[in-house]
């Protein structure tokens, strides 16, 4: 896997993007010298120049410090409730598959109420039902995704407790959950590792779309969308307050999607013939 990995140019590349970026905003303190909240009315709407490489902003922020604190936001709003949807997906499509009639008509009903309205009018209601914060917009990304991750997860486990292997573990009177964590999540790894990396867009786009209508991240905290968002009536005027965070969604978005397509034809043995 390792070797596959390493010959394939589209996910080495991806990989080292999104890698550099988080580095970037993790240390962005190291990087830059201004704080992301810093304003200076007598620099406001400066062009990108040696003092500020992206210019500044309508209250004199430095851009490229809020883009830097922002992709920190974004990436933190879009892996860690992906992460968490994969999990609670994987749990509900294991239960779902295998432990019997009940348990798959109750929990495949959930998903369907889910995945029947369209994601980002279920997203909007929940902001305005809980508010513009953190764990809001984590909540309704999670909501959003655990359902079709549940449904891939349970038609994965569904041909996995087909096999032999599976057969001879239950007649030798091997215990459910063992059976669950020794033989089936290990297969499911792979299936997880990919819908985690083909998620992962998705939720950025999300929390941008939120963010950029008003009801996602709320100042004084930023991420790339509340950039955009805040750059809008100036997009003639002044377009690289626009288009430096929107560039860096578009860059974030590419590699993820890149890097996911890359591990499952990796993953995948049916690619190899």
């Amino acid at each position: 896997m390792i070797k596959s990995f390493f010959k394939n140019k589209a996910a080495i590349i991806s990989a080292a993007i999104i890698v550099i970026i988080t580095l970037m905003a993790v240390f962005a303190p190291l990087i830059s010298p201004y704080e992301p909240d810093r304003q200076d009315l007598l620099l406001r709407l400066k062009p990108p120049g040696s003092e500020h490489l992206l210019g500044s902003d309508e209250l004199g922020r430095d851009v490229f410090t809020r883009l830097l604190y922002g992709s920190r936001v974004s990436l933190l709003i879009a892996v860690i409730p992906t992460a968490l949807a994969v999990i609670f997906g994987m749990i509900m499509g294991i239960l779902s598959a295998y432990y019997g009639k009940a348990a798959d008509l109750i929990i495949m009903w959930f998903a369907d109420v889910t995945l029947a309205f369209p994601g980002m009018l279920l997203a909007m209601a929940i902001m305005y039902t809980f508010g513009g914060s953190f764990l809001s917009v984590l909540l309704s990304i999670i909501i959003m995704e655990w359902g079709s991750i549940a449904r891939i997860v349970r038609s994965v486990t569904l041909s996995i407790i087909e096999q032999e292997y599976i057969e001879a573990a239950r007649t030798i009177g091997v215990k459910k959950i063992v059976i669950v964590i020794k033989h089936i999540i290990p297969n499911l790894l792979p299936t997880l590792i990919v819908l985690f990396t083909l998620n992962v867009p998705s939720s950025i786009l999300s929390e941008s779309a939120l963010s950029f209508l008003g009801i996602g991240i709320q100042p004084p905290n930023v991420s790339l969308g509340l950039m955009v968002n805040q750059s809008r009536a100036l997009l003639f005027q002044m377009p690289w307050l626009a288009l430096a965070p929107s560039i860096m969604i578009m860059i974030l978005v590419l590699s993820f999607n890149y890097l996911g397509d890359a591990l499952r034809d990796i993953l995948d043995p049916k690619t190899k013939y």
